[in-house]
């Protein structure tokens, strides 16, 4: 029965029972007796009482939508609306489900798409870093030098305090162009850009250091870029907001054949403070390759950051190695007489 008879009947049901009661033998004085009056109160009281236990009942399936919409977040996918209720409840939660899975679609379709234009927006401004400006600074060293080394005495040594500057700055744009573009991870590996990354961070007031587990499984292209992405997040937010001294960084393989990056510091803690933009972007990043992301408090204070990576990344780059070797050392139709 559809959520609009239900009703319907419900009401005329308490209707009917009150034009029963004033056909029926119960009569009512003028003025009104006392007993007349409790009669008439305690029948009103329970078709009113009736009325709204059976409305509350019938309606309850939509108060459970109603909050489970309002708890939904597109960055935490999975969760999913009980289907429950009568014949149009659960068509309508059935389709509020459908709906939600075609967003979560949708949003990670055009996140993968913003964040592949940012990381070539990025490699472009890295490299117009290291190729333009890189370069430039690299020849005002020079002519400084050459003006330094033929300049008398108290300028050669402002001279020279202009080229440590330069050479500082020039020392600064490198590092930025690293972050913006870790050629070492597509050069080295995930291994080496990690270690590179702890290196980078440690400093007099924050020691950063890594353990990589035994043997971790290979993760394709994609999926070490996310992983790069979040350690690099973990530790800026560790040396920049939470007051850190240490911070640690594991990699390691976990039972079948997915791979956890763990980064925990010893700082405040995220507690009851929100969520930034820096948090959220790893939540999306780990969207894009279907990986867990987890922010939290430690077991022994400060922040933990863990991140899940599925056995699908692995497999996806095991499959990819296997093709590469395959091309590489097999003969294609017709080679095999060259």
């Amino acid at each position: 029965m559809s959520l609009y008879w239900r009703i319907f009947l419900l009401n005329a049901a308490v209707l009917v029972t009150a034009v029963l009661l004033l056909l029926g033998p119960v009569t009512v004085s003028t003025p009104v007796l006392f007993g007349e009056a409790v009669v008439l109160l305690a029948g009103l009281a329970a078709m009113l009482i009736a009325n709204a236990v059976l409305l509350r009942v019938g309606l309850a399936p939509l108060g459970r939508l109603t909050r489970a919409m309002s708890a939904v977040d597109l960055l935490r996918p999975g969760s999913r609306a009980e289907v429950e209720g009568p014949g149009e409840v659960a068509e309508l939660t059935t389709s509020f489900n459908a709906m939600l899975g075609r967003l979560e679609a949708e949003r990670a379709g055009s996140t993968a798409h913003a964040l592949c234009a940012q990381e070539a927006e990025r490699r472009r401004i890295a490299q117009e870093l290291h190729d333009e400006v890189g370069q430039t600074l690299t020849a005002v060293l020079l002519q400084l030098k050459h003006v330094a080394d033929r300049a008398p005495g108290p300028l050669r040594e402002e001279l020279h305090q202009v080229q440590e500057t330069t050479r500082t700055s020039l020392d600064e744009i490198r590092r930025i162009a690293r972050r913006l573009r870790p050629g070492i991870l597509e050069e080295l590996g995930l291994h080496s850009a990690l270690r590179a990354l702890t290196a980078e961070f440690t400093s007099g007031s924050l020691t950063v250091r890594h353990v990589i587990g035994p043997g971790v499984p290979r993760l394709d292209e994609a999926a070490e870029l996310v992983v790069y992405r979040v350690a690099q997040e973990a530790l800026t937010n560790a040396a920049r907001h939470a007051g850190a001294s240490a911070v640690e960084v594991h990699l390691s393989g976990r039972p079948g054949g997915a791979v956890r990056l763990l980064v925990r510091d010893d700082g405040r803690g995220i507690g009851r403070t929100g969520e930034g933009a820096g948090i959220q972007g790893m939540r999306e990043r780990a969207l894009l390759i279907g990986a867990d992301l987890a922010v939290g408090d430690g077991p022994t204070g400060g922040t933990e950051v863990r991140l899940d990576v599925p056995a699908v990344a692995t497999a996806a780059a095991a499959d990819t190695t296997a093709a590469d070797t395959t091309t590489a050392t097999d003969p294609g139709p017709g080679e095999g007489n060259r």
